[in-house]
């Protein structure tokens, strides 16, 4: 597959909590930012209007459970987009806070696994524990308990799968994590989406070319598609 081809795949994931009734729509339009908005600019935009939304139904409710992870999610995509430290401890202090309350939460140890591992894509590894304490340890840690709170769900063993290749384009795990995802159950329109990139992805992890894996990899995760 050549880089021109590699890099029209269709650009998503995201850890997914299910929807509040009090938040229309929140997690819905969060997704679309993960796979549509194609500049910094609409994506912030829409990122505000979801989080606004969240902080006005926990304003209502502070332990709605949804709403919590809305914030955190809209929290975590700012941070990305903007290089925010701020946002960034943040966004993990409220994942830590989800998966505290309810520890067998797989979405809320998948969300804190993606924050640490998200972190050493974006910084590098020294860098990541040295400006915001994230650990590669701790992330897969995070979400190997995820894969294994979810059942079959192919969510969790996509989403370690790309974020370990993104990390490291030869990372001789990822290959097994992406193949069970391929056969996950899909009980979610995200689920959906990412056992389609975990199969995307597979078939590039053949060819062995480890930049490709890598750039592809990147580009799969949430927001990859907009240029910083």
């Amino acid at each position: 597959m050549s880089m021109r081809l590699a890099a029209t795949v269709v650009i998503a994931a995201s850890v997914a909590a299910p929807v509040s009734a009090e938040v229309p729509n929140g997690r819905e339009a969060l997704t679309q930012t993960a796979f549509f908005a194609r500049d910094k600019a609409s994506a912030l935009a829409q990122i505000a209007s979801v989080e606004a939304a969240a902080v006005a139904t926990l304003a209502r409710s502070p332990a709605d459970a949804d709403a919590l992870m809305t914030r955190a999610m809209a929290t975590s995509y700012r941070a990305k987009l903007t290089r925010s430290r701020a946002d960034a401890l943040s966004a993990r202090d409220q994942f830590e806070a989800i998966a505290r309350r309810n520890p067998r939460d797989a979405e809320a140890q998948a969300a804190l696994g993606a924050w640490h591992l998200n972190a050493v894509v974006s910084l590098g590894t020294l860098m990541a524990r040295g400006a915001l304490g994230a650990r590669k340890a701790d992330g897969l840690e995070s979400l190997d308990r995820a894969i294994a709170l979810g059942g079959e769900r192919a969510l969790f063993p996509a989403l370690e799968g790309m974020l370990r290749l993104a990390i490291d384009g030869t990372d001789a795990g990822a290959a097994a994590l992406l193949a069970r995802a391929a056969k996950g159950s899909t009980p979610t329109p995200l689920d959906r989406i990412l056992q389609r990139h975990a199969v995307q992805l597979a078939a590039v992890v053949q060819g062995g070319d480890a930049k490709l894996i890598q750039a592809l990899a990147k580009r799969l995760l949430p927001l990859g598609q907009i240029k910083q």
